[in-house]
């Protein structure tokens, strides 16, 4: 069969010239081995080696020498973020964009599944799809079950004993793929009763209910596809056709699941699969990991990308010490920084930002802070009611305002706040949130849940109509001002019991949904009045950038028992291996191993004082700076 791109789609001269034009340096053999590569291979790329930039020149080679019309280059990601990152990167040269058209395919591992299996699956028994998302899904899930008798069996099991637990049971059943049937197990495994039992009976109907209306968690939709694979199995050897080469990013954060699906795509030696990540950067599995697949991202002859040019030689040697899942030494080639502890007491706990403030001005040239805002980061950002103190990043910023969730809200305009941030980017996400929004604060008022976004009609003097409107209003409109915020509540309450046919019923609980909130002052990004913002968030939502300097503040884990950063530094001053270490705190040494990896000039450390005293010597000899915070200590 004849190679559906040119045979000098990556001669050397090729490869130097577009690497000139985009500022690349290429002067190590792995580098040039990865551009090269035409066979199925793994890259594990340490943190700052620039993966990103190498896979969107591969792409670009790959798409100025592509031949086929009908045949495409699938690029897979495990995030949005990511893979909006490879299409920015292609869109920089003519050859890359036309990537983003047939045949060829970029998206996310999800909305590949669905778009090539699921949703055909689901057309193919006549269901149309109203929403695929977990929130949606529980929130419809809880509504049916109480609301309607025949799922008292089940309601009134789960009004035994844990409540929360059981209903969450309910508001997160799943599919699963078993010998090619669909089966309903709960989120974190088997359901806990038989399933002859009248209860199970009840949430597999209620499942079965919901899937007539079209309405799906995310891992269904891989269940689906599992199965309408192994019903067609054709279609697997159809994709594997349309899609000769193959590149996953982020492979760290590939879910078991995931990865099944697509071993059964491309694993048969079809399509040539390039797989690029850091595993060390795998924060996000939940609960205790599976047995790795055989197919498990890195194999054994995995290549690697040891060279960061984020930053020197000491951070370097901190980050290879805490490569938890695969050991990997990596090697500094930025500016080599400064690594700073800084030491705070019970009293000075508030101090510690401040003082990093000061040390970020003396470290970092002013004009690089004030292009890269500096970063104070934290593994936990809600304190929780654990009773230890620092416990979470508000403990040291005390005037910060707990970032905006999904159900957690309870103010509908705050929830459009959080809706709008997202407008300039994708104006259908920010509508799709915002209606969400309306559907959590209003659902428990009415008599059956609204319907979802998809649903509501565009004809003109419709209902759906009318909340459309209503919606592009909320997203426009001054909600700051209580005078406009009140009038659109006032259309809200009148078109919300015309979406249902039943009345609405005004409830102490709707009233504080619906009732206006002044916008608070986020001190997630503070303003030091020198010129530079610093910018405060979770270690996790930190992942991939790149910082001129990071602090890392010592929390609490979430069985609120032992500090992350104290933790950390206690193996490796005792000279001990963190793989050894007991669960809790591996996972701690992999989070921090995120945030260590972040800064270019400056990373800082919080740490108790009390706890550092017995380090205080291992961090001089290492060449760490210490700092004090407050008078106190």
């Amino acid at each position: 069969m004849n190679s559906p791109y040119a045979p000098d789609a990556f001669v050397k001269d090729k490869i130097e010239t577009l690497a000139a034009q985009r500022g690349l340096e290429l002067s190590h053999p792995e580098q040039w081995d990865f551009l090269q590569s035409i066979e199925t291979l793994d890259l594990q790329a340490a943190p700052g080696s620039g993966k990103t930039s190498l896979i969107g020149l591969k792409l670009t080679l790959l798409a100025q020498g592509w031949t086929s019309t009908t045949r495409g280059i699938c690029v897979l990601s495990h995030t949005n973020t990511a893979k909006d990152e490879i299409t920015l990167r292609l869109g920089e040269a003519p050859a890359g964009r036309r990537l983003l058209t047939f045949p060829h395919f970029i998206g996310t591992i999800q909305t590949f599944t669905n778009t090539f299996f699921a949703l055909p699956a689901l057309r193919s028994r006549g269901i149309e799809i109203q929403a695929i998302d977990d929130d949606a899904y529980a929130e419809d899930a809880l509504w049916h079950l109480d609301n309607h008798p025949k799922y008292r069996t089940l309601k009134g099991w789960t009004e035994k004993g844990y409540k929360d637990g059981k209903r969450a049971l309910v508001a997160g059943a799943t599919y699963v793929c078993e010998a090619g049937e669909l089966t309903v197990t709960g989120a974190k495994g088997p359901l806990p009763f038989k399933n002859t039992s009248r209860s199970a009976q009840e949430l597999i109907k209620l499942k079965q209910e919901l899937a007539a209306r079209g309405r799906f968690r995310y891992s269904d939709m891989f269940a689906i596809a599992e199965q309408y694979l192994v019903r067609h199995p054709a279609i697997a050897r159809a994709t594997a056709h349309r899609f000769p080469f193959v590149l996953l990013d982020e492979m760290q954060d590939t879910s078991d699941l995931q990865q099944h699906l697509l071993d059964q795509v491309f694993d048969q030696g079809h399509s040539v699969v390039q797989r690029v990540g850091d595993l060390n950067q795998g924060i996000f599995a939940d609960g205790t990991p599976a047995p790795p697949r055989p197919s498990a991202f890195p194999l054994p002859s995995a290549s690697q990308l040891p060279l960061s040019r984020r930053f020197g030689t000491q951070i370097a040697e901190l980050a290879s010490q805490l490569t938890v899942r695969r050991r990997q030494t990596i090697q500094g080639a930025g500016l080599d920084g400064t690594i700073a502890v800084i030491l705070y007491d019970d009293h000075s706990v508030t101090d510690v930002v401040p003082v990093f403030e000061k040390l970020a001005r003396q470290k970092v040239p002013s004009n690089i802070l004030a292009a890269q805002p500096a970063r104070v980061l934290a593994s936990r950002i809600n304190p929780g009611t654990a009773k230890k103190f620092p416990r979470a990043l508000s403990c040291y910023l005390p005037t910060y305002v707990l970032p905006i969730k999904g159900t957690d809200t309870r103010e509908l305009i705050n929830a459009v706040r959080s809706a709008r941030a997202a407008l300039k980017a994708d104006r259908s996400t920010a509508t799709v949130h915002a209606w969400d929004a309306v559907r959590r604060a209003c659902n428990r008022s009415l008599g059956q849940p609204l319907p979802a976004l998809s649903r509501l009609e565009r004809s003109l003097d419709t209902p759906g109509r009318q909340a459309r409107l209503l919606l592009h209003d909320l997203l426009t409109a001054d909600i700051d001002s209580a005078e406009q915020w009140n009038q659109l509540m006032d259309r809200l309450r009148d078109v919300l019991p015309q979406l249902t046919n039943t009345p609405l019923r005004t409830t102490k609980g709707l009233h504080e949904a619906l009732r206006h909130v002044p916008p608070s002052l986020m001190p997630t990004e503070r303003n030091t009045g020198e010129g530079e913002r610093f910018v405060a968030s979770s270690i996790q939502r930190a992942k991939g950038e790149t910082h001129a300097a990071t602090l890392i503040l010592e929390c609490l884990n979430s069985r609120g028992l032992q500090y992350d950063v104290h933790e950390t530094l206690a193996l490796l001053m005792q000279g001990k291996d963190p793989k050894e270490a007991p669960e809790a705190v591996r996972k701690a040494v992999q989070l921090l191993f995120v945030g260590v990896t972040r800064p270019t000039h400056l990373l800082a450390l919080a740490l108790h004082r009390t706890r550092a005293q017995p380090y205080l010597s291992g961090f001089a000899a290492r060449g760490w700076e210490v700092h004090a915070a407050g008078a106190n200590v």
